[in-house]
C-alpha cells in the first residue's frame, strides 16, 4: 500500500469481527438483459465498497456498533479504494491482508430496473487465502460475535472453533453452495442462506426443508432467504415464513449482506430471534430501494425509530 496513505488507530476489542469477502462494485443499469455478440448501454453507474461481510459490517458501524474486518486484497489500486471504503466507515481494518503483486476482488454488476434483478460478474482475489495462523484468533475471543461467509474454508472453520470455544456466537452468510461450508455450518450458531444454497442443500425449492436440513448439522437458528418472497426459518424448532416488507426495488444488490447486519444487530440487542429476523428483513427491503448494497442502508435514527416501533 501507499506507504503514504493515513492509517486511523482502531481499539483492540470490537463487538463484531468480520471474516470474508471484500470487493469493489461498478454497478450499473441496463433496459433488459443483452444477447450475444450485440452492445447494451447502461446507465446510473455506481462504483463502492462491496462483499457479503464487509457491507454487513458498514451497516453495523452505521448503526455504532464497532466493528472489525479480515479478508485479502491486492497490492492494486482497487485494494487502496476497498481499504478507504473500509476505513471511511470507522471499520477496523488490521486484519486485512495485502498480497503482495495481486489483483484484489472485482464485480460488475448489471441491473435491470423495474425488476431489481441483477446478473454479477465478479473476480475472486488472485492472492492466497489467509491461513489461520493470520486470522487474529485472540480479538475474535474478545468480540461479541463472529460473523462470516466461508470464502476461506480452512481460516473461517479455524475461526468459528475459535469463537464457540470462548461463547462468541457465530453468523454465517452462505450465498451459495462452495466447499466447507457444511463444516462452517457444524460449528455455526445462525447460519443464514440465500435461495440458491437453500436449493442446493435440500435438493428441492421447498426452503423449510432447506432449513431443516442446515438445523439438522447444529445451528440453533437456519433460515434462507428468498428475495420479494421473504424468509423462511427454523429457530429452536419453531417453523417462520414472513413475507418480505414492501418496497419500490431498484437493486437488490447488498439485500443479503444488510439482512445479516440487522440480524446481528438484534442480537447484540438481546433480542429473540424472530424480532431480530423482522428487523433484518426491514433493513434489506430499505436497500432495495437505491443502487448499490450501501446507498439504501438505513441510517441511525431511522433503526431506531423501526426499533422503537417494534416495542409498542
Amino acid at each position: 500500500m501507499n506507504g503514504e496513505e493515513i492509517r486511523m488507530p482502531f481499539s483492540s476489542t470490537v463487538q463484531v469481527f468480520g471474516l470474508g469477502q471484500c470487493s469493489l462494485d461498478y454497478i450499473g443499469e441496463i433496459p433488459s438483459y443483452p444477447r450475444s455478440d450485440t452492445k447494451c448501454e447502461f446507465t446510473g453507474l455506481t462504483v463502492e465498497g462491496g462483499g457479503p461481510v464487509a457491507t454487513a459490517l458498514v451497516a453495523l458501524s452505521r448503526w455504532g456498533i464497532r466493528c472489525a474486518f479480515s479478508g485479502v486484497i491486492g497490492d492494486d489500486s482497487f485494494g487502496t479504494m476497498i481499504r478507504r471504503s473500509l476505513e471511511g466507515e470507522r471499520i477496523d481494518t488490521l486484519g486485512l491482508l495485502a498480497r503482495a503483486d495481486t489483483l484484489s476482488q472485482f464485480a460488475f454488476i448489471a441491473v435491470e430496473p423495474g425488476s431489481g434483478r441483477r446478473t454479477i460478474f465478479w473476480q475472486r482475489p488472485t492472492g492466497e487465502n489467509p491461513q489461520p495462523g493470520e486470522v487474529q484468533f485472540d480479538r475474535i475471543r474478545r468480540s461479541s460475535v463472529l460473523h462470516t461467509d466461508g470464502i476461506f474454508p480452512e481460516a473461517c472453520l479455524e475461526a468459528c472453533r475459535e469463537a464457540r470455544k470462548a461463547g462468541v456466537p457465530v453468523v454465517v452468510d452462505a450465498g451459495s453452495w462452495r466447499e466447507g461450508l457444511l463444516e462452517i455450518a457444524r460449528e455455526s450458531d445462525y447460519f443464514i442462506a440465500a435461495e440458491a444454497f437453500g436449493t442446493a442443500i435440500a435438493g428441492n425449492e421447498d426452503p423449510l426443508d432447506a432449513c431443516r436440513k442446515i438445523a439438522g448439522l447444529g445451528p440453533r437458528l437456519a433460515a434462507v432467504t428468498l428475495g420479494r418472497r421473504g424468509y423462511a426459518a427454523l429457530a429452536d424448532g419453531k417453523e417462520l415464513t414472513r413475507p418480505a416488507h414492501s418496497a419500490v426495488v431498484r437493486d437488490t444488490t447488498g439485500c443479503g449482506d444488510v439482512f445479516h447486519a440487522g440480524f446481528i444487530y438484534g442480537l447484540l440487542q438481546g433480542w429473540n430471534e424472530e424480532k431480530s429476523l423482522d428487523l433484518a428483513a426491514w433493513s434489506a427491503a430499505r436497500v432495495s430501494t437505491r443502487m448499490g448494497g450501501r446507498a439504501g442502508i438505513p441510517s441511525l435514527d431511522d433503526l431506531r425509530k423501526r426499533c422503537r416501533k417494534t416495542e409498542q
